[in-house]
């Protein structure tokens, strides 16, 4: 069975301990280094299923997009308690096209 972690700050990803996520805190103080290290770990670890918030995911988006060419983990971006930036729904929008072969999501 395929583990579930989330990755951000605290204040946005905490909630997800209570559903049995394993959750990885990332502050502004942080190197983002470090999160793209974790982020590689976790997906040679088993998990199928990695949440990132969409402020950290855009300090490590070259190591996102090396795991989107393969079918796990899904790397899902969520918005932080400080906003939404749009990326979650641009990264859903892009993964649709790719498996349809055109935006049916546009107007």
């Amino acid at each position: 069975m395929y583990k579930i972690a989330a990755m951000g700050d605290k204040d946005s990803i905490y909630g997800f301990a209570s559903l049995g996520v394993h959750i990885f805190p990332y502050d502004d103080t942080d190197d983002p280094s470090d999160a793209a290290h974790t982020l590689r770990k976790l997906s040679e670890s088993g998990y199928g299923v990695i949440y990132i918030t969409e402020k950290l995911a855009s300090l490590i988006q070259t190591e996102i997009d090396k795991l989107s060419f393969r079918p796990l983990p899904a790397v899902v971006l969520i918005p932080g308690v400080n906003g939404n930036t749009g990326a979650g729904i641009l990264n859903v929008s892009k993964s649709v096209e790719k498996a349809v072969g055109s935006d049916i999501l546009s107007e």
